[in-house]
């Protein structure tokens, strides 16, 4: 059998000083602490026998793969799997109690949480996700790879990687800033799911965006 695992790497902290939904909206940089928690997670991963880094495109994810990369004397392939969700929401406030969530108008988006109706169905998330991890597991067969993505479309790869129902809660996802959820397969049989939290308590930080 060979064995092979991709490692679904959250991009660290982002700077966003008005607590918007940023989603897939361009422009959105890692913040001070965000480029040490890359750091940290490529520490993490050092000494493993990492062999391609992958990222979604957008700039935070960009930039979390960077420090991995760069231990590793390799180049950032992209990825456009690996991009946020879609949500009607980005772009603005979303906090409970206060921003679009208290306004009527915005009410029929939240009409049905089990698709969601709010943005991208889970199930298309889940199956373009696990399609990038597979993507990446061929390239790497009997290696490693890192691939950098979001909070949403990991915890969803997860949940469908582990047989799980797709629908939960997002107060309730364990995806942490920075976090490492490892899938391992041996030849196409997945036989373990593991998670890891390298920056530590600073990775359970609540946010507006993923």
């Amino acid at each position: 059998m060979t064995r092979t695992t991709v490692h679904l790497l959250r991009h660290g902290e982002v700077h966003n000083p008005d607590a918007v939904l940023y989603g897939r909206l361009p422009g959105f940089r890692l913040s001070d602490d965000g480029r040490q928690m890359a750091v940290d997670a490529a520490k993490a991963l050092e000494g493993r026998d990492v062999t391609a880094v992958i990222a979604s495109p957008l700039q935070r994810a960009q930039e979390t793969a960077r420090p991995t990369a760069e231990m590793l004397g390799l180049d950032i392939r992209t990825d456009e799997r690996l991009i946020e969700s879609e949500n009607v929401f980005e772009g603005k406030q979303v906090g409970v109690g206060d921003g679009v969530l208290k306004r009527p108008q915005y009410w029929h988006h939240l009409r049905n949480p089990f698709v969601p109706s709010w943005g991208e169905p889970y199930v298309v998330v889940a199956r373009r996700m696990l399609a990038a991890a597979l993507s990446a597991r061929d390239l790497v067969l009997g290696h490693e790879a890192v691939c950098v993505s979001h909070q949403l479309p990991i915890w969803t790869a997860r949940r469908y990687a582990e047989g799980r129902k797709l629908w939960h809660r997002p107060d309730r996802r364990q995806c942490g800033l920075a976090s490492l959820t490892s899938i391992t397969w041996d030849d196409d049989r997945i036989v373990t799911v593991t998670y890891s939290e390298p920056a530590g308590a600073a990775s359970r930080r609540p946010g507006a965006g993923a």
